[in-house]
């Protein structure tokens, strides 16, 4: 049976998956209408990655003795001063990400829930590969300037890092 304050805080992270997903699609919906069409399927990528996320949370939930909870998800930001910026904040987000990871693994020590916090290791390496990812865009964007993106919006699925 799950542990209620282990259930809780992963029904919050669900929700924080969810809207990742959210988040990233309106992301890559603004760069699909900006000329973007790489970075466009680099975050609907990312997106689809955030969804399987919530996913894996609801049927852990689930098949332990919990009750994994479907939130309504907060509308996210629809327009981006430029894909740098938009990039800062992908990686400003996968960190807040990972810090709510790092508080249901805190969580899970705290409840002697050994089970979730072995499960939950997947997640911790998840936000590494994660922020590398958006760091490693971050880093061809800095490199890049104020050049022309052509060519980075052409080649970014490769830095994707999977």
């Amino acid at each position: 049976m799950l542990n209620k304050k282990v259930e809780d805080i992963l029904n919050d992270q669900l929700e924080k998956e969810g809207y990742s997903s959210n988040l990233y699609l309106a992301m890559a919906s603004w760069a699909a209408t900006n000329g973007y069409e790489g970075i466009a399927n680099w975050l609907l990528a990312q997106a689809e990655e955030e969804r399987e996320h919530m996913l894996k949370i609801i049927a852990y939930v689930n098949e332990r003795g919990g009750k994994a909870i479907i939130p309504a998800f907060e509308k996210p930001p629809v327009e981006y001063e430029d894909v740098k910026p938009m990039f800062e904040q992908v990686l400003k987000h996968e960190q807040y990400v990972t810090a709510s990871i790092n508080d249901i693994v805190a969580v899970c020590e705290q409840e002697k829930d050994f089970t979730t916090h072995n499960w939950v290791q997947w997640f911790v390496n998840e936000q590494i590969e994660e922020e590398s990812s958006a760091s490693n865009i971050l880093d061809k964007l800095n490199l890049l300037g104020e050049g022309p993106l052509y060519m980075f919006d052409r080649d970014i699925m490769s830095l994707r890092g999977e």
